[in-house]
């Protein structure tokens, strides 16, 4: 027991403590991932937060000592990213013939998914920099912040907003598919896929991935689609607008 002590003491005052703390919580939530046989609850993204959360909080570490080690793996998600151009390239022949009807799908799903989190936050009277922060919910995280910035929201709200949008779509994708039939198998998991991630953008994308890899491609191109659409057209919207 001294000597898992003097190692708490050691980890938590150096860069150490962020990686290993996010290395062996994500391991484990993994872990209980398989063991649950993949079940849409038992997403180790989700637990993952949840259990750092509750281990700062109750250890009292502040989130930049933390982050300080933690930014090891946070510089992985670019190259993390970029590697899902790799299952596309894999299907560039049918993403081809496929790419006007794509590109419309990837336009009206986005102005879904940012239309109605505007209208659902003005509707319960929200302050308008709150639902201006909704805008942009359905775009990874980082993207989400600098949009919001643009066009007069909170950035941290933002980045809050995206990261649970990503998780609930993650949770519940599969319920959601399943109750309006969209078949899991053939051109059904492209359309689970691209679905997941036009709406839950990187988090759902992880999701599509371990379940089908037809089903991850297709989310990691609505997931590219949004961000690009996103970052481009919703300024010039709320401008236009505004």
């Amino acid at each position: 027991m001294p000597h898992f002590v003097e190692l708490w003491v050691y980890l938590s005052a150096t860069p150490l403590f962020g990686l290993t703390a996010t290395l062996v919580v994500y391991l484990l939530a993994q872990a209980f991932y398989g063991r649950m046989q993949g079940a849409p609850w038992a997403n180790p993204v989700m637990w993952s937060v949840v259990v750092l959360a509750l281990l700062l909080t109750a250890t009292g570490v502040r989130y930049p000592t933390y982050f300080s080690g933690a930014q090891f793996i946070h510089f992985l998600l670019g190259p993390a990213v970029v590697a899902l151009a790799w299952p596309l390239w894999e299907r560039r022949a049918e993403l081809r013939a496929r790419g006007p009807r794509l590109l419309m799908a990837a336009l009206l799903g986005g102005a879904a998914a940012g239309a109605s989190a505007v209208l659902l936050a003005w509707l319960f009277g929200l302050p308008k920099d709150v639902v201006l922060s909704m805008a942009p919910k359905s775009v990874t995280a980082p993207v989400a912040m600098g949009i919001a910035e643009k066009i007069g929201g909170v950035p941290a709200l933002s980045a809050v907003f995206a990261v649970l949008t990503g998780m609930v779509g993650a949770l519940t994708g599969k319920y959601l598919f399943d109750l309006l039939r969209v078949p899991a198998a053939g051109t059904g998991w492209t359309a689970r896929g691209f679905a997941l991630g036009t709406a839950a953008h990187g988090i759902g994308a992880a999701r599509a991935l371990q379940v089908n890899a037809d089903a991850g491609a297709y989310a990691g191109l609505a997931l590219g689609l949004q961000v690009v659409l996103s970052a481009l057209l919703m300024p010039l919207i709320f401008k236009l607008i505004g």
